[in-house]
């Protein structure tokens, strides 16, 4: 009773007087608070976004069928599928923070080089044989690596195989759209070093385990390393459930392996606006019921199980993208080992002191 009286409290008598008024507040673009009041400040986060779930079996598929129509070069710059959320008018976004694509290189193809403000990764759930060279460091990619362009950096892929591949771009675009903070530059019209090492120079200075080169003492605002490897993640999950097995805490929940890919010169996320993990659930797991405030969008690695979200279940198996709008709760359930990439705009609703979290119903 006591929402409805305050809906309700300023709503005037209905007079030629307040019709004039409305009038001249709409001719002068000018809207009243009391009129939109639940939709500015509404009692908890009602969001635009809606949970949904994208198949890989039909989003490889289309991925193929574009590498066989579109080109790739200037003009679109990449052969890109930008997963739309249905909630969000038609736009390109995956939510209102976060873009989401499947990009697709067919053989011997080149996307040629340009920059962007925006920040942006590569997550590989299948293939082998490109390249992404960033800044003129040619980085590999491999299935289960997770690859870095922070903003502004110079970035183009070669596929060295007579095969296609495909991978997930991830990107900070609707944020940056609607701060207006976007610039975008072209750069070379092929890539500057069509090299294939095996391990990129920032690797080779970066990644080794607990040393920091003395050439780096400066902390950067985006991790410095180029490829996080899947060897490097797989041992440290499977190491996780090994020490759970043996008594020792190490997991975040009983059968929940989990780590956080960070920035070595901070120990803080991997870039400003943009948190990346990877978690690992046993046979038969569950988690508990979550809500966050702000985006998060899973990528089935390995493995079959179901998401719960806002109370609908839904089947997951190898490749499947699913996006969890902010307060909108959510579980995961294994039915086999389930293997699953996470990227959330975590960092700037930290920053912002916006983040909130409740577990069960309860908040931690």
């Amino acid at each position: 009773m006591k929402d409805t009286a305050a809906a309700h409290a300023m709503a005037p008598d209905d007079t030629p007087e307040l019709r004039q008024l409305h009038a001249d507040f709409e001719r002068n673009h000018i809207l009243p608070l009391w009129t939109q009041l639940g939709d500015l400040m509404p009692r908890h986060p009602k969001p635009k976004a809606v949970p949904h779930l994208w198949k890989w079996s039909e989003l490889y598929p289309l991925a193929r069928r574009s590498g066989d129509l579109v080109p790739v070069g200037r003009g679109g710059e990449r052969r890109a599928l930008g997963l739309g959320n249905p909630g969000l008018g038609g736009h390109a976004y995956i939510s209102p923070t976060l873009w989401c694509a499947i990009q697709y290189l067919g053989p011997r193809e080149t996307a040629p080089e340009h920059r962007h403000s925006q920040n942006a990764f590569r997550f590989v759930c299948e293939g082998e044989g490109v390249w992404t060279v960033v800044n003129g460091d040619p980085v590999r990619m491999s299935r289960g690596d997770f690859l870095l362009t922070p903003g502004w950096n110079f970035h183009g892929h070669h596929n060295d195989t007579d095969q296609p591949m495909a991978w997930i771009d991830g990107l900070d675009i609707p944020f940056a759209q609607i701060n207006d903070v976007g610039f975008f530059e072209f750069g070379a019209e092929r890539v500057t070093d069509y090299a294939t090492p095996a391990f990129s120079r920032g690797e080779r200075l970066w990644c080794h385990p607990g040393l920091r080169p003395l050439s780096g003492l400066q902390n950067t605002v985006s991790s410095p390393i180029g490829a996080y490897r899947w060897e490097f993640t797989d041992r440290a999950l499977t190491e996780q459930l090994l020490l759970e097995e043996e008594g020792v805490p190490a997991t975040v929940g009983q059968g929940h392996a989990a780590i956080r890919y960070v920035n070595p010169t901070t120990g803080g996320d991997v870039m400003p606006t943009i948190r990346a993990e990877f978690h690992r659930l046993r046979e038969g797991t569950q988690t508990a019921t979550r809500r966050e405030v702000g985006s998060t969008v899973f990528q089935v690695f390995e493995g079959r199980g179901a998401v719960m979200l806002n109370g609908e279940t839904k089947a997951l198996e190898k490749g499947d993208i699913f996006v969890i709008p902010s307060w909108i709760p959510w579980s995961l359930q294994a039915e086999t080992t389930l293997d699953l990439f996470r990227f959330s705009d975590a960092p700037i609703m930290e920053r912002l002191h916006f983040d909130r979290v409740q577990v069960d119903g309860r908040e931690p």
